[in-house]
């Protein structure tokens, strides 16, 4: 059974800083894609920030320069480091997983899912 939980959303004030964690089990992290999508109210799920198991990343252009994904293969932790936040930013975040080795921002791609942690930004 894959699990993936995620962890770290809060609310903080414009320019604030937050790190988001997913924590993944029930399959051989290191063998799996990994993405942060997001999703707003009365708005589609959107792509974040993807690293594929061949060490690729790719950003949403609107987070580039802001936004980081890392990830701790001994932990089987994925990470979000969300600087310089913007009240657009404001969303539900989702970890996922796919069986591929590129990385992503199409959520259709991807096989598993978490339960997502809220982020609000306020202005």
């Amino acid at each position: 059974q894959v699990q993936l939980v995620e962890s770290g959303g809060g609310s903080v004030q414009s320019g604030g800083s937050l790190r988001l964690s997913c924590a993944a089990s029930g399959y051989v992290y290191s063998k799996d894609s990994m993405g942060w999508f997001r999703q707003a109210p009365g708005k589609e799920r959107e792509g974040v920030a993807a690293t594929g198991r061949d060490g690729s990343t790719v950003y949403a252009d609107s987070v580039k320069g802001r936004f980081t994904i890392s990830q701790d293969n001994a932990k089987n932790t994925l990470y979000l480091q969300m600087n310089s936040l913007k009240p657009e930013d404001t969303a539900m975040y989702y970890c996922a997983a796919r069986r591929g080795p590129l990385s992503t921002l199409s959520a259709r791609l991807y096989n598993y899912w978490g339960q997502g942690t809220q982020v609000t930004v306020s202005s």
